[in-house]
């Protein structure tokens, strides 16, 4: 899952990052609200992890834009603003969930984790199909229950697809997933994981859409 991350402090950024990244989230980081206006214009992401404080244009105000636009993505306010007015503020502009800085990491990563399976129409924690099973909140992946190592691509890769069974992604989608902007991206990427997740979970899960893309089936 692809996430922006917009914060102008420099060691909660650093940290945020970091925490998120051994989470296997891909992790775009901008440090003023035009910034990231700019970046959710051009990219698309699962969730916005958003402080309010902002230079150059306020969170809130970006909060707002974002809505107008007609886009639906998770938005989780982390700022030191904790007055209610504050977080009623938050909420009524747009927010999904609102936490107070300094904040949990692990309380932090639950609330993520909660909001994207919220967007997916995912009630619950764990994504099951044809045996699989994948736990984002304990990274434990196994099939018909027996544990399976997967790495942070394999799982990035995996996640998106297993959690939407029925919906196709193009390789440039799942490439999302997978880097940040600094990262570079091969060619096969994308392909070279499927590969591998296939050796290891069976090769009819995920299927290939000529033209199109990859799908793990419904049925």
């Amino acid at each position: 899952m692809r996430i922006l991350l917009v914060e102008d402090d420099e060691m909660i950024g650093r940290a945020a990052c970091a925490a998120l990244r051994a989470e296997h989230y891909a992790v775009d980081w901008v440090r003023d609200g035009e910034a990231a206006a700019l970046a959710l214009r051009a990219e698309a992401y699962d969730l916005v992890l958003l402080d309010l404080g902002l230079p150059r244009r306020d969170g809130l105000d970006v909060l707002r834009g974002l809505r107008a636009a007609g886009s639906a993505v998770p938005v989780l306010v982390a700022t030191a603003r904790d007055a209610v007015a504050d977080r009623i503020a938050g909420l009524d502009a747009g927010a999904d969930d609102y936490v107070v800085k300094p904040y949990d990491t692990d309380e932090l990563l639950a609330r993520i984790r909660a909001l994207i399976r919220r967007s997916l129409g995912q009630a619950e924690p764990v994504y099951r199909h044809k045996g699989v099973s994948l736990n984002p909140a304990t990274r434990e992946a196994s099939v018909d229950g027996r544990p399976v190592a997967l790495s942070s691509r394999e799982w990035a890769v995996l996640e998106p697809l297993l959690a939407r069974p029925g919906v196709i992604y193009s390789r440039a989608q799942l490439e999302s997933k997978l880097y940040g902007w600094k990262e570079d991206i091969s060619s096969n990427a994308v392909e070279v994981y499927v590969h591998g997740l296939r050796k290891k979970l069976g090769s009819d899960l995920i299927q290939t859409v000529r033209g199109l893309g990859y799908v793990v089936p419904k049925t």
